[in-house]
């Protein structure tokens, strides 16, 4: 069990190759236009069928730091500063300390540079080590190979499938689930540390 409010004091997390913000509607305001915009790509691994507004999206982002039942957090480059994605820890279950992950990068370009898999690595350290989460769990779409990577080496493990779950281009596609235990992320940690 943890509180209701855990992300309450929701820190900046750094790593290597990137810094997460708590978002916000300053660093918001640098995805307004990717996702006003949306790259098809981006579009379909998301299964984003809804379109937004950038007055919808600035809104939505400067109403973050007041949502303490979740945690958002913009994904900024530390080289060169540029806020690069999003990801956050929502549809928090305080009694049984869980909640679920997401991410998302502005666009294709942004991917296979290693942000999103130390976005989540950090991701998972805070909600393991500082919220004191017992399982965080993800939803991925089938065809999204490189996620499924991605997150499995962050220590995700796949448990399931929801079958035809989304609809796109007038096809079916299933979605996988992957979660990841405390104890799971420990040891992964640790054999990650050991390897390095």
């Amino acid at each position: 069990m943890v509180p209701p409010d855990v992300f309450r004091e929701q820190p900046v997390l750094t790593g290597g190759r990137v810094r997460l913000e708590p978002l916000d509607g300053e660093n918001g305001a640098a995805l307004v236009d990717g996702y006003v915009a949306m790259d098809p790509v981006v579009r379909r691994l998301t299964g984003t069928h809804q379109r937004f507004t950038a007055e919808v999206l600035h809104e939505w982002f400067a109403t973050r730091p007041d949502q303490h039942d979740r945690a958002d957090w913009a994904i900024v480059e530390r080289e060169g500063g540029t806020v690069v994605g999003e990801c956050a820890l929502v549809d928090l279950d305080p009694e049984n300390a869980a909640a679920d992950y997401r991410i998302s990068l502005r666009n294709m370009a942004l991917t296979g540079r290693g942000y999103g898999t130390e976005a989540t690595d950090l991701v998972l350290d805070y909600a393991f080590d500082t919220a004191g989460l017992h399982r965080i769990a993800l939803q991925v779409f089938a065809f999204n190979v490189g996620a499924q990577r991605s997150y499995a080496r962050s220590g995700f493990v796949r448990e399931g499938v929801w079958r035809a779950h989304l609809r796109w281009d007038g096809e079916w596609h299933d979605t996988v689930l992957m979660s990841v235990l405390a104890e799971e992320h420990a040891r992964h940690r640790a054999e990650r540390r050991a390897g390095a």
